[in-house]
């Protein structure tokens, strides 16, 4: 994820990122200025329509349409967005209950009992490290620290690895539970931290494999084509050649939304604008190691 200065404006404008749309649609704003300089060249240069061609009511088509794709991408961005926001507040709700997981052992496991805290002290953060890369399809070994009696070789990578976290951890919660280190009254404390793991991987990997439906991605892709590709010729006897910057630029705009959109609808991979769960999960290494 970027980290910028909101309020600086002259770098937001002026700058170039990876991140930016207009590097992602580079091919596509070639040919749309390819395109309408060809189609004012043509009208322009060999066709010469009179002040009242039937190409001028393109542009009160291009009026009515407006409204409604404006609508169409206010829906489509506020979609994205809550799907990066709920990504985020999920994320969030992990950090919260990891640290007040190893909070609740740190006071219930003796402070001698070194064994026991090192286990904790490493699984809790291997399970948010297991799920960040569960979400994005890959498995890194390196990634997942040894504790006692367990290190990666255990897991099996064609299989759910943070489910396997989590049954090694509950694993571990029944062990001390036998041995009288856990009392029933402590697996009561601690059972809403241990359950919301699976919970926050269950809804994350809603939002990863539920995408905004096909048909409607198509149609707002086609939508926004067709918009495009007939402005120069709505416009052109009114603009002349200065209808080639002012479709590129429109074209740009909405075309960028809905690539926005794209991006951020999916938040737990490695692009730009995902959420930095790479961060995320070395903070909760950082402030479990602290508590244990």
């Amino acid at each position: 994820m970027i980290e910028y200065n909101s309020k600086d404006w002259f770098k937001a404008v002026f700058s170039l990122h990876k991140a930016d749309t207009i590097s992602k649609l580079a091919p596509l704003l070639v040919a749309m200025t390819v395109y309408s300089s060809i189609v004012a060249y043509v009208v322009i240069e060999f066709w010469h329509p009179g002040p009242d061609s039937d190409l001028k009511s393109i542009s009160t088509v291009h009026s009515l349409l407006g409204f409604v794709m404006s609508m169409l991408l206010v829906f489509r961005t506020n979609s994205a967005y809550d799907r990066w926001w709920e990504g985020r507040k999920l994320w969030g709700s992990l950090v919260n209950n990891s640290r007040n997981l190893a909070i609740k052992l740190a006071h219930i496991i003796p402070a001698a009992d070194t064994e026991d805290r090192a286990f904790f002290r490493e699984m809790i953060p291997n399970y948010a490290f297991a799920l960040k890369n569960h979400l994005r399809g890959i498995y890194q070994p390196r990634e997942i620290l040894p504790a006692p009696g367990f290190d990666e070789t255990m897991l099996k990578p064609s299989q759910h690895v943070p489910n396997q976290m989590a049954m090694r951890i509950f694993s571990k919660l029944d062990e001390l539970y036998q041995r009288g280190i856990i009392r029933p009254e402590h697996l009561l404390v601690i059972n809403a931290e241990f359950q919301s793991f699976t919970d926050v991987c269950g809804a994350c990997e809603r939002i990863r494999k539920t995408p905004i439906p096909y048909s409607y991605s198509s149609f707002l892709k086609k939508f926004i084509s067709i918009y495009c590709l007939t402005l120069p010729l709505g416009y052109v006897l009114t603009l002349h050649y200065s209808v080639v910057p002012v479709s590129l630029f429109i074209f740009y705009v909405l075309a960028s939304l809905e690539e926005i959109a794209e991006e951020i609808e999916d938040p737990f991979g490695a692009d730009a604008n995902d959420l930095p769960t790479d961060t995320i999960a070395a903070g909760i290494r950082t402030a479990v190691g602290e508590l244990l």
